[in-house]
């Protein structure tokens, strides 16, 4: 199975970087879901999630404040003013 390789970048460090099935973004135009041998694409993320599912079983999940996603020869690089990671729903109960 082909997979992809993800860069998420904020705008002052690289905060992961590994191999996935599939990437989820948040653009201006909706919702992209990017699995491997997708078009080249270029896209204006809206504030939201991230969700990467990694080759590991893995999930990492992140909010983005905005920013761009590209993708290019199975290459993803998604790009943010700012990146956190996502709470876990346990720790989110008061």
């Amino acid at each position: 199975m082909a997979e992809l390789s993800v860069d998420l970048v904020a705008t002052d460090r690289k905060v992961w970087s590994g191999t996935a099935h599939q990437v989820s973004a948040p653009s201006v135009d909706g919702q992209v879901g990017i699995l491997a041998n997708h078009t080249p694409l270029l896209a204006v993320l809206r504030p939201g999630t991230v969700k990467v599912s990694t080759t590991h079983g893995e999930s990492v999940e992140v909010h983005v404040s905005g920013g761009f996603v590209s993708v290019d020869d199975n290459l993803v690089t998604i790009v943010a003013d700012d990146i956190a990671p996502v709470a876990p729903a346990e720790s989110r109960i008061a």
